[in-house]
């Protein structure tokens, strides 16, 4: 079953909300840093906790930034009215599982598949 026209507006919006957040939450990090560069911290323990700080937010945010990709890329299947067609198998993504993770682009079947493979390769 196909979406309807509400439902895929529906989901647009979420998708752009949550850019929006995630892009936010980038000009804060990144505004944040600005600042906590110009601070000095003479004892070098502060300054690994910062260090260490630092780095574990750069990591979230490099998360998001993929995040944000896949949420461009989903915004473009919308667009080119394929968004909820499974790329393995063709078949139709079903909404619950679009509601739960608007970005993905294979059905449950072809999911799960791909991760028992996953799990059972030897590299």
């Amino acid at each position: 079953m196909a979406l309807s026209k509400a439902q895929l507006e529906k989901f647009e919006k979420q998708l752009l909300e949550w850019r929006k957040e995630l892009d936010e939450g980038l000009n804060e990090t990144i505004q944040s840093m600005h600042q906590e560069e110009q601070n000095a911290f003479p004892d070098p323990t502060d300054q690994a906790t910062v260090e260490a700080d630092r780095n574990f937010d750069l990591r979230i945010r490099d998360r998001e930034r993929k995040l944000i990709k896949k949420i461009d890329q989903a915004l473009n299947r919308i667009k080119e009215g394929t968004f909820g067609i499974c790329e393995h198998c063709g078949g139709n993504i079903s909404v619950k599982r679009l509601q739960a993770r608007p970005v993905t682009t294979l059905c449950i079947d072809c999911k799960t598949a791909q991760e028992i493979e996953e799990r059972t390769r030897v590299d």
